[in-house]
This record gives C-alpha cells, sequence and structure tokens, in this order.
C-alpha cells in the first residue's frame, strides 16, 4: 500500500488537473507512480519536463538507461512501467531483459548500457575503458549531460517509488 495519499485524477484542481490532462493524453492514464507525485504539482511538472528534453537520446536509449536504473536500484515498479515503454519504443521483452541482465545484442546498445551501469555503480566514476567504448559506440560529448540527466530522473522515480511504496500498475516485470 503507498504511504502517500496521492491526488486521483478525480480530485485533482488547478495545475494538478492540468499536468493529469497531459499525462493521460500521453498514456491514456495517470499511473500511480505520477498521482503520488502530483502531491506536488511543480515537482510532478519538473519530473515530466525532463524527458522530453534530453534532445541526443532517443526513445529506445531513454528506456535503455531506465530499465538499467531500475535494475540497479531494484525498483520493481519502474522495471514494470519501463519494461512497457520500452515494448513502444520497439525494444522486445527479451531484448529488454538482456539490457536488465547488462547483455544487450546491439553493440551501441550494450556501450551505453555499460556507461550507465558504471554511473550507477561507481557513483559517477567512470573507467577510461568504458568512457573511451562509450565514444567508440558512436556517443559524443554532447551525449553525456543527457545521460546523466536521464539517470538522475530514474534515480529520483526509483527512490521515491521505494520510499512511497508505490503499487504497480503496469504488467510486471519478469523477475531475473
Amino acid at each position: 500500500m503507498s504511504r502517500i495519499k496521492a491526488i486521483t485524477p478525480e480530485q485533482a484542481t488547478g495545475h494538478t488537473a492540468e499536468v493529469y490532462s497531459a499525462i493521460t493524453k500521453a498514456l491514456g492514464k495517470v499511473p500511480n507512480l505520477f498521482q503520488a507525485v502530483g502531491v506536488n504539482s511543480n515537482a510532478l511538472q519538473t519530473l515530466l519536463g525532463i524527458g522530453p528534453s534530453l534532445k541526443t537520446l532517443s526513445g529506445p536509449e531513454r528506456e535503455t538507461i531506465a530499465l538499467v536504473v531500475a535494475q540497479k536500484n531494484n525498483c520493481g515498479y519502474c522495471l514494470s512501467a519501463h519494461t512497457l515503454l520500452a515494448s513502444m519504443h520497439g525494444i522486445s521483452k527479451e531484448e529488454s531483459i538482456n539490457i536488465r541482465k547488462g547483455a544487450p545484442q546491439n553493440a551501441k546498445q550494450k556501450a551505453l548500457v555499460n556507461f550507465v551501469s558504471e554511473i550507477v555503480t561507481e557513483k559517477g566514476h567512470v573507467s577510461d575503458r568504458t568512457f573511451n567504448e562509450f565514444k567508440a559506440a558512436g556517443y559524443t560529448d554532447a551525449h553525456i549531460p543527457d545521460v546523466l540527466l536521464a539517470v538522475v530522473e530514474n534515480f529520483y522515480t526509483n527512490f521515491f517509488n521505494h520510499i512511497n511504496q508505490t503499487e504497480i500498475d503496469f504488467p510486471a516485470a519478469e523477475k531475473i
């Protein structure tokens, strides 16, 4: 059971109702995470603004980052949500599992997974080898700030879900 008394779409007024309307247009519903963060509509709007600002990253790359971070942080809610979102970006269930295991089949995706994994596990200290492999895979210096913002965005949602004990309202991700 969630710890935070969420604001449901039916209860939302003012700015929160406006933000919820945009979420519903994009996702067809307001997920439980966003209803809980919605107790602070400015925080919710800020959170929702991060993804679209990451111009150097594709949707599949953002979902790859989300899956890696959620796996490392053991966030069942985000693993479930991003497995579904990854499928909407053309990443199969099998590929999502491989990403979570750190073993994607695509070389560029592998470089991204390794880079993000090292950012998370080593608290931002990335080895020269991992950095150079990331760059050799075709990523530029301009990608690095966006990758880090995506990692931070996902840490926020992972930790928020841990604190809130957010009830999963997506199909559950397979355990690995």
